[in-house]
């Protein structure tokens, strides 16, 4: 079960929250997968969720590449919950540590991903550390990007949002985000 380990109430009006758990247990309206470009979900956060939410996702993601080419950073995808509580799964892609620019990449994505809940008039929506893993972006770093980015974008979007979690699974990631809460 997911745990709520620290919460806030922003200037705009939002909860935001981080979570202990497994994000393909969250009943929030959408979760967030870490995804490539591509959507090929083979691993990491993106293989959890295809395991949990059946292969369905996988063929709504292909057919997304299909239709629309490569996923940027700014422009997530989605597709259905499939099995998973949630009813959407946002593709976002995050950025590969030591390409360059790492910082606004991850913002855009998940300013992207907030865009395309608002357009799905979703009020609840999970994250999981995006890039954090694989993809080596540091811990700490990529949590103080991910808060400012989220505080950034309600401050200067009109939003039915309601409910941001960040949900985290090892407590190393747990850790470095609550240091980052914490500093913030």
């Amino acid at each position: 079960m997911n745990k709520v380990l620290v919460d806030r109430t922003l200037p705009t009006g939002q909860t935001l929250q981080i979570v202990q758990g497994d994000i393909t247990a969250e009943t929030t309206n959408a979760i967030v997968n870490a995804a490539n470009e591509h959507l090929q979900h083979g691993a990491g956060v993106a293989g959890a969720i295809v395991r949990h939410g059946g292969r369905i996702i996988q063929q709504e993601s292909d057919e997304w590449i299909r239709e629309h080419g490569p996923v940027s950073h700014s422009h997530p995808a989605w597709t259905s919950g499939g099995l998973l509580p949630a009813k959407y799964v946002i593709h976002a892609v995050g950025p590969v540590w030591g390409d360059g620019d790492e910082d606004a990449k991850l913002a855009a994505a998940v300013h992207g991903s907030l865009e395309v809940a608002d357009q799905l008039n979703l009020i609840s929506i999970s994250f999981p550390a995006i890039s954090t893993g694989i993809f080596g972006f540091p811990k700490e770093r990529a949590a103080g990007v991910m808060f400012k980015a989220i505080e950034k974008y309600f401050s200067q979007n009109k939003s039915q949002i309601k409910l941001v979690r960040l949900v985290l699974f090892d407590d190393v990631t747990i850790r470095a985000f609550i240091k980052s809460w914490e500093d913030g």
